[in-house]
């Protein structure tokens, strides 16, 4: 799906549809633009799009694979971002991130989303419906916005990972050497991951716009990104890497756990092997086949020795639980 927003000073219109041609053929360029691809795979009709706003052909291998740029010097013709977002929600146990890349040029933006990302949809529909006033200003400003929704999307997403990490914790504080859960709390670390680069896309978003020589980002949208954004991102990496290191502590207590459980295991082994091996002395004894053994003639012999044993069971069962080793 292909929707195309263009917008001017006494200009705005919403446009969507699944033909590269058709939508085209309606871009005029006096207006801003933002191209938004969602789901769109078709090669060719990314080759169409990418030839028609003059950008390097190279561009189409970078967005089908999820390539991490910012300014190529060798290719001065776009500001380029590939992104990995983290979502709020799950499959198979991993938390859903959305990909795809950002093109920003003199007077276009062009979104490829591979996976749908819901706050951009909002966006959208708020610019449809004149909640956001963006026809005073360039498409650097929609980078801002998006940027912007992007970040508060994490605001929900990290508020669901701590309630979901205290949900973990206490099973991790029972003391269950349960296996499962420390599967849990890897999947959530390892699905969390791709959250590190989106941050760093970010930060190094930041650090390229205190350079005069960046043409595709006016001054004025640069003063938003530092006043508006700028404590807002080092607040979320914060927060990220607390959310991380609180994975990290859960996933050694828990294997801490499983330790415990193993060693009480190998322990309970251990007093059933002890409490079986003066019975196999005594039973091997008594195995042995000599001629002159006094205790085969007695009638009372063989219940003593039934008798020696079960009080040796007794005994080892009784001193263990004594100990606190059962």
């Amino acid at each position: 799906m292909l929707t195309l927003l263009t917008f001017s000073q006494n200009h705005l219109e919403i446009f969507s549809g699944k033909d590269v041609n058709a939508i085209l053929k309606r871009i005029d360029g006096s207006h801003n633009i933002w191209l938004r691809c969602l789901h769109f795979r078709d090669r060719t009709g990314t080759a169409k799009i990418i030839n028609h706003f003059h950008l390097d052909p190279s561009r189409i291998d970078m967005i089908f694979n999820h390539s991490f740029t910012g300014i190529d010097e060798d290719m001065e013709d776009c500001l380029f971002d590939g992104y990995e977002i983290l979502t709020h929600q799950i499959k198979n146990r991993e938390f859903q991130v959305a990909r795809g890349s950002i093109i920003l040029g003199r007077n276009f933006i062009i979104t490829f989303e591979t996976t749908e990302i819901k706050v951009l949809t909002l966006l959208l529909n708020n610019i449809q419906k004149r909640h956001i006033e963006i026809q005073s200003w360039s498409v650097d400003y929609l980078l801002y916005l998006i940027s912007k929704d992007i970040l508060n999307n994490y605001h929900t997403v990290f508020d669901y990972i701590s309630r979901q990490l205290d949900d973990l914790e206490d099973e991790v504080l029972a003391n269950s050497g349960n296996e499962t859960t420390y599967q849990k709390i890897a999947a959530m670390r390892q699905s969390t991951r791709s959250g590190r680069r989106n941050f760093q896309n970010l930060k190094s978003l930041l650090a390229m716009m205190n350079y005069d020589d960046i043409q595709w980002i006016s001054q004025p949208v640069k003063e938003l990104f530092h006043q508006e954004l700028g404590y807002q991102i080092d607040n979320l990496w914060q927060e990220y890497q607390a959310l991380r290191a609180w994975m990290s502590e859960l996933m050694e207590i828990q294997r801490d756990n499983i330790a415990s459980k193993t060693s009480e295991r190998i322990n309970r082994l251990t007093i059933l092997s002890t409490t079986f091996l003066p019975i196999t002395f005594i039973t091997g004894f008594y195995g042995m086949n000599f001629k002159y053994m006094p205790e085969l003639e007695q009638p009372w012999a063989y219940p003593l020795v039934i008798s020696i044993i079960l009080l040796i069971v007794i005994f080892s069962i009784t001193f263990a639980k004594r100990q606190r080793l059962l």
